[in-house]
């Protein structure tokens, strides 16, 4: 397989962060030099719940593609953080959307993570009773 891109590690899925999110690049540049990829993530997470409030779903459905990418090209430790902090937030989208919003969301949403999403979400009610 010649050019097969590098596998995205935490350092790479910044610079990614950085072109994907513009107005958050001053926030994620102090965030990274502490070594908080957590709070970039929480960042990111924090801008598109601000675009949701705004009913830009369009622009949201853009950002979890690109979030996708980085997810299906990251690292075992990318990969974790984007599950357990990317799309874990998405229940959070789910009581702040209009039930209308919500469903196209989900729709734009790419199957690994409806997959993931779904999995998280029989976890709870197994675990929490939810």
């Amino acid at each position: 397989m010649n050019g097969q891109m590098k596998t995205i590690n935490q350092k790479i899925a910044i610079e990614y962060l950085k072109f994907f999110y513009p107005p958050l690049r001053n926030e994620i540049n102090q965030l990274s030099t502490q070594g908080n990829f957590a709070g970039i993530m929480q960042a990111t997470i924090n801008y598109l719940k601000d675009l949701l409030q705004e009913s830009k779903i369009n622009l949201i459905a853009h950002h979890i593609k690109l979030m996708d990418w980085i997810y299906r090209n990251g690292n075992s430790y990318v990969r974790d953080m984007i599950e357990n902090l990317f799309v874990r937030s998405f229940e959070s989208f789910k009581k702040h959307a209009k039930t209308q919003h919500w469903k196209l969301l989900y729709e734009y949403m790419p199957v690994s993570f409806q997959l993931i999403y779904n999995d998280q979400q029989k976890q709870d009610k197994i675990f929490f009773g939810k």
